[in-house]
């Protein structure tokens, strides 16, 4: 089964038409709950029953209560939230913790919640309504992971938030090699990598404490991968967007890489 992955939000910082990290995969799954979900009308906030989240920093989990707010009550099951221990766990202490905001794993009752919490792990595979989502591991400031999410027919890598982590492109490089081995095919299942890349070349010392890439470090790592697929950019920082693209051509010139890398928009949607 082809699935669709509607990019809500993809920017490093909120502006005028910028939303932050959010995707909906076909139309009842999430990935991480940034700002841009909130441009989802209630019936769409209705179809979604699972949400995968990449770590627990404000721009990716802060739709997540007032969606439940907006539309929890009228659900008839509760949404699945599946994120790693850390996440959970952050979840529970600072967000659900009737002080910042109501514990919706007990409203409107402790029988029928609104919001079911899941623990994964790295390495781990969850399937949803026929997509596999594997948590992936990766280098972030915070306790954080990626996913590999398969339709069956093809995959697609979204990084989370990340820098250099040589277990990241192990693991996808790991199954890119399954897949080819599995299903005999001639060319790459991996069709797509979204991977962020947040600061410029002169802040690499501020990309390395905060656990994000800068345009050097992303090409020298990106060169890893044993795939062609299409490399999407994401996470860029508001006011420095055009220059960490540029930049980016530049790495990209200067190490004679064969793959060419785009920053991917609000609005797009991808196929795998």
């Amino acid at each position: 089964m082809t699935c669709t992955f509607r990019v809500l939000g993809c920017s490093g910082g909120i502006s005028q038409d910028l939303r932050t990290t959010s995707f909906l995969i076909n139309d009842n799954i999430l990935i991480d709950a940034g700002t841009g979900v909130g441009d989802l009308t209630l019936d769409e906030l209705r179809k979604i029953d699972y949400l995968f989240l990449t770590h627990s920093h404000l721009d990716h989990i802060c739709s997540l209560p007032l969606m439940l707010d907006a539309v929890g009550v009228n659900r008839p099951k509760p949404l699945i939230v599946y994120g790693i221990a850390h996440t959970i766990q952050a979840l529970r202490s600072h967000i659900f913790n009737d002080v910042i905001w109501p514990d919706f794993t007990k409203i409107p009752s402790l029988e029928k919640p609104c919001v079911a919490f899941e623990t994964i792990k790295i390495g781990q595979t969850v399937s949803v309504d026929h997509v596999q989502i594997t948590a992936l591991p990766v280098n972030h400031s915070i306790p954080a992971n990626g996913y590999w999410i398969d339709s069956g027919e093809g995959a697609l890598v979204f990084s989370g938030d990340t820098g250099p982590s040589k277990e990241f492109w192990e693991a996808i490089n790991s199954n890119i090699n399954s897949k080819k081995i599995k299903n005999d095919r001639t060319q790459d299942y991996l069709q797509h990598l979204i991977i962020e890349t947040s600061f410029t070349n002169t802040e690499q010392e501020l990309a390395k404490l905060s656990g994000h890439y800068h345009p050097e470090s992303l090409v020298m790592n990106v060169q890893k991968l044993n795939s062609l697929c299409s490399i999407w950019i994401t996470h860029l920082k508001p006011d420095e967007a055009p220059k960490i693209m540029q930049e980016i051509t530049s790495c990209l010139e200067q190490s004679q890489a064969e793959f060419q890398v785009q920053s991917i928009k609000s609005g797009q949607v991808l196929k795998f």
